[in-house]
């Protein structure tokens, strides 16, 4: 449309945009193996927002605004809990969340057809997802879900654009930057890049209160996954001290390569 200036920039295509969050525990928690060694103690532990999803909200969050229009829907799976998180990401703008409720478990491929199931019949030209979760860190899900639903996929993505039917993925590489172009409907996994995520504010906080929250039972699907047994990391051994100055270097060439075998 032109102005007295001249023409303005043409807007980013409206989509609308669903964003698959979960909720973790926070990464600063001091984690307690539960006694029957399957799970953790729940007491005491902070659930927050997985942080990549954080990544992936917030380019959600910039496309909407680049287009003028659109919406934002947070979908997660977990328990009646997890409202808390998916408040979170209302404040920060987010327009709608749905909740599936059920118990997850570490079987990627059942929490991605349980997701499945609700995106399959949704309106959203893009599905996001944090490029993995922080507690599980398997980076499968969000790759799992765009099989089922047909989509192509773009993994770890730093930045995006929309246009013309397609979007336009960028993705860090060894020694530069892959770009990917996907026809719409599409799938994505967010990483660390452009979309620095957000502070809620107040007013943010406070609309959160009033947004659409939708409850509905998860379909059951049975996992193919059992975990066994968890346990802690081993303690990192003790330092030691082979020498001073230039006269250790060969010692220490001589541990790292004997020992650690690293060299």
């Amino acid at each position: 449309m032109d102005t007295a200036a001249g023409c303005t920039e043409p807007r980013a295509a409206a989509v609308n945009i669903t964003v698959c969050v979960k909720r973790v525990p926070d990464t600063e928690t001091r984690i307690r193996i539960a006694d029957d060694r399957r799970g953790i103690v729940p007491d005491g532990v902070k659930y927050v927002l997985s942080p990549y999803d954080e990544f992936a909200i917030e380019a959600a969050l910039q496309l909407v605004e680049e287009a003028g229009t659109g919406e934002v829907t947070l979908l997660s799976f977990g328990s009646g809990a997890a409202t808390e998180s998916l408040r979170s990401g209302l404040a920060l703008g987010a327009h709608r969340a749905v909740l599936l409720k059920g118990e997850p478990t570490m079987d990627g491929w059942a929490t991605a057809r349980v997701l499945a199931s609700e995106l399959a019949g949704g309106d959203a030209g893009l599905v996001l997802f944090g490029v993995k979760a922080v507690d599980d860190d398997q980076q499968q899900v969000g790759p799992m879900v765009a099989e089922l639903v047909g989509r192509p996929c773009a993994t770890s993505v730093t930045a995006m654009e929309v246009g013309g039917g397609v979007v336009t993925c960028r993705r860090a590489v060894e020694g530069g930057q892959e770009v990917v172009e996907m026809d719409l409907p599409a799938v994505a996994t967010l990483t660390k890049g452009k979309y620095e995520p957000r502070y809620a504010s107040l007013r943010g906080i406070m609309m959160a209160k009033r947004k659409p929250m939708i409850e509905k039972e998860a379909p059951v699907v049975e996992p193919g996954l059992a975990v066994e047994a968890l346990q802690y990391p081993p303690p990192r051994p003790d330092g030691r001290i082979v020498g001073e100055g230039v006269g250790a270097v060969g010692e220490l060439v001589r541990l790292l390569r004997e020992e650690a075998k690293v060299l």
